[in-house]
């Protein structure tokens, strides 16, 4: 058997089925001739007991000697201990973006998130994600890919980050997952773009129209009183909607509402004397135990977001959101002169990052007082240095003397 060269390639015929023809000069590297004449260079060797072939490309489309360095490389890698053909053969079956994301969903998302992030995470794989990444390779998503796609949403800063972070997710998992090695996460040193907090508290004036609102739409038929009773507890226990809109009357013990699958897990609500008052003036629907009824029977109240938009309309507070109920609960309580560790608890929250945002509004209460002392203070130097004719000096070089 010849050495392969063109022309110990050109003049090989097709037959029946496939064959091989073998070099004479290196073991494993020949070609294999198809039954419609396609000839195709290969390289063939064992690995664990089992004979392996990496095919290295078609005759015509690179030349003998091309695919004899190609065979030595293959070869080398072998001798090294590691395993080409298997190594093909994971890529080839490796799972695409798409893969990821059904796994990530059936596997983390349903198990893990409440239902309002489930749908948000659905959301941005269905509509970000998979247009833009679906069919290509797990293992082959790069930064740029993920940075591309940031970008495109460089117009809505908020739902890019938030895309972001899913994908940041997505990718972490497959790491544990062992479909990319550790640390080769793509949406590292991908910078989130900047985000303006809203920052909009009803004033009491707004507070009061609001109430007042709420009872005309509730008189006019326009809204039912539950879902017009959802908005003011909202207002009166700075709960978050679905705290609220989930509401069970099971949960509601004496003046304390027990929330037992909140957003960060159980928690307790302390009902005001106005909440619960709320409360006792709710109907009660038979076979339905929601608290804020709804049109379906046995259900909650689907959909606030409608009958909310006409209300904020009549009411002439348009830019103000459902959230933004919350929001003023903690303002009030901030501008009420309590911590932002008690304002925390009263909100449920876990982070102390997370309630931050109000720490201004605290400050302000602690700047009012420190007036109020420092009043007090000028009063009483005002009258010592009226007997004495002199002046009590209270610092020396911006220090305090003590």
């Amino acid at each position: 058997m010849p050495k392969i060269t063109k022309r110990s390639v050109d003049v090989l015929a097709p037959k029946a089925s496939d064959y091989f023809f073998w070099d004479t000069q290196m073991p494993g590297f020949g070609v294999r001739v198809s039954p419609k004449g396609r000839k195709t260079y290969t390289v063939q060797y064992r690995k664990g007991g089992r004979t392996k072939r990496v095919s290295l490309g078609v005759h015509g489309a690179i030349t003998p000697d091309e695919a004899r360095g190609l065979a030595q490389q293959t070869l080398a890698q072998v001798a090294q201990g590691k395993d080409p053909a298997g190594e093909r053969e994971r890529d080839r079956r490796a799972p695409n973006v798409n893969a990821l994301c059904d796994r990530f969903i059936d596997e983390y998302v349903a198990a893990r998130c409440k239902a309002t992030t489930q749908r948000d995470y659905r959301t941005a794989c269905a509509k970000y994600v998979r247009p833009h990444l679906g069919t290509m390779k797990v293992q082959d998503v790069t930064r740029s890919d993920v940075a591309n796609i940031h970008h495109r949403l460089r117009e809505k800063p908020y739902q890019a980050n938030r895309v972001l972070a899913v994908v940041s997710k997505m990718f972490n998992l497959a790491e544990v997952w062992g479909l990319r090695p550790d640390g080769s996460n793509p949406t590292r040193h991908v910078q989130k773009f900047s985000e303006k907090r809203r920052e909009r508290f009803l004033s009491p004036e707004e507070i009061q129209t609001l109430w007042s609102t709420l009872d005309l739409k509730v008189a006019e038929g326009d809204v039912t009183v539950h879902v017009a009773g959802a908005f003011k507890l909202l207002l009166l226990t700075g709960c978050r909607l679905s705290e609220i809109q989930t509401l069970k009357w099971s949960y509601v013990r004496g003046n304390t509402i027990w929330l037992p699958d909140a957003k960060t897990g159980p928690r307790r609500v302390m009902l005001s004397k106005s909440a619960s008052q709320v409360l006792a003036d709710l109907p009660c629907v038979e076979d339905n135990p929601f608290v804020v009824v709804g049109t379906v029977e046995g259900q909650y109240a689907i959909n606030l977001q409608k009958p909310w938009r006409r209300i904020r309309k009549a009411a002439g507070l348009d830019d103000v959101r459902i959230h933004d109920l919350r929001h003023t609960y903690a303002s009030l309580a901030a501008m009420a002169g309590h911590s932002l560790h008690m304002i925390g608890n009263l909100l449920g929250h876990t982070q102390a990052q997370t309630t931050a945002r109000y720490a201004h509004l605290a400050d302000a209460v602690t700047r009012n007082a420190a007036d109020e002392v420092d009043t007090l203070i000028g009063g009483f130097v005002s009258e010592a240095s009226t007997s004495h004719g002199t002046v009590i000096p209270l610092s020396n070089g911006g220090g305090t003397n003590v």
